[in-house]
Parts: structure tokens; sequence; C-alpha cells
């Protein structure tokens, strides 16, 4: 038995993609009575007018605003609105809805700076409450700025955004074993159920269950989304699962936040200037090579940059008019890889690319993935063992070399992680520095990961991140790889770790996971953040640096 269980017959399918699961589109029922929603843009100014491109098959329906946070709050509400009931393209996922604008709103001058919540809702004839929802945000005044911006990881909610019927990763085809999906993610389109709101206790991501002897892999949230009708993707990114309980915390605890979205840093490499601390949290997998240059050219003028999120992996370009996101994964499918390699939308650590993730947040994709997801690690503490507890990011929490911070019940080093090539000297990990990791890179804690998930069940069994599709993506990009990334197998790891640039600093808690952790009151995770985010923000930092 014990020979069979860990022989392949099969080629595993992807847990995401089981036949018969279609993404959410507009009018798949043809008498269906439903109501959808999209803003012109992600962020405005006050004074700027939102667009709100409408399409329903109800006679009337209401269009609320609330200021999403600890206590909501309903800014604006119009009943009665009315709208055509206007098709979508077939690929609208990749090309946008096209619909006309049906509503505008100039944005009062007295509206916070915050993630505002668009909410769209009708009764249907049979008595049932239809709701959906998209967002904007509202951009702090020039000259009434924070000190402290949090940026919203909008490339990575387009690329698991699959409402229209694909993203990034899948829908195209229905084959559970080999994933297609599209190399173009338009913002001119509703975003999947559950990535703006979704019930408190949906299931992450990560798998706080433990795997007991011969279990086979369970992802929860995939089966939580199917019963419930939510997009399968909808703890993958974005603000219901990552900023907005980050958000939560930091208002509670009164730390005053700007809101930007990445789109903003891609256009302005200037637009970070005049904040002390810039902060991303969650799952931040899809940077521009424009949106790097202006954490870059913020973190050499003197700026902290606080990173709490995880899997900092994949290049992705923009169109002109920001409407479109393109990541083909393989230079040799971006038809744009001829003309500029560097910009190829593929992994940060290919070779052509030649800008490491590490280079601009002191940690690699490549080098963490997965832990505690699936059959990732699937019996590890869900905890980050502490090497330098001394460190300043550490102070009053009472932590000693060799604890767990975060294990469970926080499970903080789950579902993706990140790190860089390491060794040991003494009982201390540090870089090797092969993998673009800056000089003065410190590496705090770690926990174990794995690139991809061991398939020990013949192909019977669905997998979330199968070990297959990473070596598939090895063997396509060859030489383009690094020797490390081929040399070390499906064996990674996760990290905490800091590093000072130019007159700036950087903290990297390197797991998708620190928002959660703060939502569930993890007392040294909220210590941390504290300290990381009060050095940054003190008037004497850059002084120091």
């Amino acid at each position: 038995m014990e020979g069979s269980a860990t022989e392949h017959t099969a080629k595993p399918a992807f847990a995401w993609s089981p036949r018969g699961w279609p993404s959410e589109t507009a009018y798949a029922d043809p008498d269906a009575e439903e109501v959808w929603c999209y803003t012109g843009r992600f962020s405005y100014f006050p004074g700027e007018t939102v667009a709100f491109h409408l399409s329903a098959s109800v006679p009337s329906f209401t269009l609320e605003i609330t200021r999403d946070g600890p206590n909501p709050e309903v800014v604006w509400r119009q009943d009665g609105v009315t709208a055509g009931r206007f098709e979508s393209p077939a690929d609208a996922y990749a090309q946008g809805c096209g619909w006309p604008a049906g509503l505008r709103l100039e944005i009062p001058d007295d509206w916070r700076p915050g993630f505002y919540i668009v909410t769209v809702r009708a009764v249907r004839g049979d008595g049932e409450l239809w709701e959906r929802e998209h967002f904007f945000v509202v951009k702090a005044a020039p000259g009434r700025r924070p000190k402290a911006a949090l940026v919203l990881a909008t490339g990575t909610m387009l690329a698991y955004n699959d409402w229209g019927g694909a993203n990034h990763y899948r829908g195209l085809g229905d084959d559970p074993r080999e994933d297609a999906g599209s190399p173009l993610s338009s913002t001119q389109r509703p975003i999947a159920r559950g990535m703006i709101r979704k019930p408190e206790g949906a299931p992450r991501e990560a798998n706080h269950l433990t795997l007991p002897i011969g279990g086979v892999p369970r992802y929860a949230s995939y089966e939580w989304a199917r019963l419930n009708g939510y997009s399968r993707h909808h703890g993958d990114a974005f603000w219901a699962s990552y900023e907005r309980l980050f958000v939560l915390w930091a208002e509670r605890t009164g730390y005053e936040l700007d809101y930007l979205t990445q789109h903003d840093l891609h256009v302005d490499e200037t637009v970070l200037d005049g904040y002390r601390c810039v902060i991303v949290v969650g799952h931040d997998e899809y940077w521009s090579w424009e949106m790097r240059d202006a954490v870059d050219r913020f973190v050499d003028g003197g700026g902290g940059f606080a990173r709490f999120g995880g899997n900092y992996q994949w290049q992705v370009r923009l169109s002109d008019d920001l409407t479109t996101q393109y990541c083909y994964r393989l230079p040799s499918l971006d038809p744009d890889t001829a003309r500029s390699p560097r910009t190829a939308t593929t992994m940060w650590e290919a070779k052509s690319v030649g800008r490491p993730g590490a280079m601009t947040v002191g940690l690699n994709g490549l080098g963490g993935v997965y832990t505690r997801y699936g059959v990732a690690t699937p019996r590890s503490s869900g905890g980050f063992t502490v090497y330098r507890p001394h460190h300043w990011a550490f102070e009053g929490t009472d932590l000693y070399y060799g604890d767990q911070l975060g294990a469970a019940p926080t499970f903080l080093a789950a579902f993706e992680v990140d790190s860089v090539e390491y060794t040991f000297r003494r009982g201390l990990p540090y870089p090797t520095f092969e993998d673009g990791a800056p000089e003065t890179l410190e590496i705090l804690a770690m926990t174990p990961a794995v690139r991809g998930e061991e398939d020990r069940f013949g192909g019977r069994w669905p997998i979330g991140g199968p070990e297959e599709e990473v070596y598939a993506y090895n063997r396509e990009l060859g030489d383009d790889l690094p020797d490390y990334v081929h040399e070390g197998g499906m064996r990674g790891a996760g990290m905490i770790a800091a590093f000072t640039r130019g007159r700036g600093e950087v903290f990297n808690g390197g797991s998708t996971e620190w928002p959660y952790a703060l939502h569930v009151g993890d007392r040294f995770v909220d210590r941390i953040v504290r300290n990381v985010l009060d050095r940054f923000l003190a008037d004497t930092v850059r002084d120091e640096a």
C-alpha cells in the first residue's frame, strides 16, 4: 500500500478548478434579475467625479456607498436608480464590459481618505435580496495627507478577479488538470464576489487543520465558496481577506492612514513623496516595474517601507490608460519581450528581467511560496522560529531565541511566504547574497515552505499548487532561471527580515497572514507591527538612517 500511495497514475487536478463550477458572469440565466456595477477608476481625490458603469435587469435598485472600517459609515445612498440591461463580451475578463456610465458623483470635500464600498441592491420578484459590490479609494487631498499611506494590492486583485469567466490563472477551458488563464485582465468589469465583502469567519486559504496520517488535502476556502455562491478566489486577494483586517486594527489603534492603489504608484513615481511610512499588507504578488520604481525612490529618499505581506513574484505591465493588466508568465509568450526583455511579464528572478524582488523588498517569491496550505507543510507549527530576538522589531515582545512567533492558532506563517537563499553559521541564518538580497539584510525569523505541493495520491485528489506545475515553469524558463532555483527543488522557506538602503529602511514580514494575525489579537504580532510603524513614523528616523 505504501508504494501505491506514492505512484503517480495521473496528473492531479487543480483544487480550484472542478468541472461544472463556472465563474460569475452577468445574466448567465437570461431570466435572472440582477444588478452589476464597476467604477471607471480605482482611486479619486475629493472634488473628482466617480463614474458608475451599471447594468440591470430589474426596474430599479439602490446604490449605496459606505466608507468601510471598524464603524462602517454610509456616506451616500440613492434609491430608485435605473439602468439598461447591457450584455458583456464573451471575453469581458480581458477587454472589459463596455457598459456606459449610468451615474456620476462628485466626491465631496469632507469625505475622509479610505476604502469606499459601492453596493448595488435590489429585491427580486420572489422576495430574495440581490447585492453585489465594487469599490473606489478616496485619497487625501494634497496638503492634508497623513504621515502613513496604505497601498492596496490592486495588481493581485486583477490577477485573481475571475468575474466574466477567467483571470490570469484559469477559466479558458474546462479541464481541471490543465488550467489555462488569460494574460489580459481588465479593470472595466465587476469584481469577484467575496473580494470586497464576505461574512466574518469565511475560511482563509491557509490550512488551519492538521493533517492526520494518511490524510488527503482539503481546501476549506474553495469548499465554502462553492457551497455559498462566492468566487473560488475570494481568499486569494484584496480587501475582504487582507487590507480590511489591517485597517480595522490600525484605525482602532489610532493610526491615521492615507489610501493609495498600486495603480497610483504605476503612473507617478513621486506619489509617495511626503509620506514617512508606506504600508503594504496581505497578498501583493503582482507588481509593475514602475510601481517598484516608486517604492525604491521612496526608500532611497529616507522613507520607511513596511510590508506585512507575502508572495512577491510576478512582473506585470499596464496599458497606457490603466484599464488592462498583462501577465503572460513566460517571456516566450509575451509579445513585448523582444522590444524590452527586462519588462517581460514573468518572474522577477528571471535572468532576462534582472530585478529580483529582494532588491526592493528584501525577499523573493520563488524562495518561499507555500506553507500550511493543502499538503504544503501540513503539520508545521504555523509560526516563525525566532533567531534574532534582540532586533528592534521585537522590542517589548519578550521573545527568546527559538521561540515560535504566530504559531497555531494564529497561523502567521501560512498560505504564501517569501525568502532569500540562506546559510547558517553558529546557529544564525545569513543571506548568501546570490539572489539580489541587500547587503544589509538581517533574517529575523524563519519557517519551512515548499514551492509546490507533493502529490502522494496518484492524481486521485485535487491539489491547490501541485509541484508538477512548478517543474513545468522551471522547464519552460530553463537557463533564464538562476541555478539556485533549479537546484533547490521544491524546498523553500518563509522569512521575516529587515534592511536599510540609502536613507531609508524596509521591514518585510514575508507572509500573507499578518492582517489575520492582527485581527485575531495575537499580542506578539500586535507589538511587532506597532514597533515597525512607530519607528517609521517617528520624526527622527531619517536622521538615524
